[in-house]
């Protein structure tokens, strides 16, 4: 299983061209294997759909229903140990919130994070991944 980190699932979903065709492809691979996709990342798309950073052609209710049966998706409930861990994370890692519980989780699945946050791509303590570099990556 993988881990979307929040904008690659939008991407996903949304078709968006930020997500190039070999990281759409990967990603379309992995939905036999399961993709994680964590509650905190349906907080933090209604947050920015609340906050005008989000538009969708339907409405948040809708566009959350459709993407949580995405194929492959599985919605990921934040466990106890995660939620305590991202505040411990190791090293240096940024302040945001939701970008800490997808690293605590991450880390607690031992499943790479499908990211293109550069941030967390440099962190040495999570598996973060670009989604065209998944092919070999179990």
């Amino acid at each position: 299983m993988i881990l979307l980190d929040t904008h690659m699932w939008v991407w996903w979903v949304q078709g968006d061209p930020r997500l190039s065709p070999k990281g759409l492809a990967a990603l379309d691979q992995y939905a036999r294997e399961g993709i994680g996709v964590s509650v905190i990342s349906y907080w933090e798309v209604a947050m920015l759909h609340a906050r005008g950073r989000l538009e969708f052609a339907c409405s948040l209710d809708s566009w959350l229903d459709q993407a949580g049966a995405y194929p492959g998706v599985r919605l990921l409930e934040l466990t106890r140990d995660a939620v305590v861990n991202s505040c411990r994370l190791p090293g240096q890692f940024h302040r945001d919130p939701a970008d800490r519980m997808l690293a605590a989780t991450a880390r607690e699945m031992d499943c790479p994070l499908v990211t293109a946050d550069d941030r967390i791509l440099a962190y040495p303590h999570v598996r973060a991944v670009r989604p065209e570099d998944l092919q070999g990556i179990s």
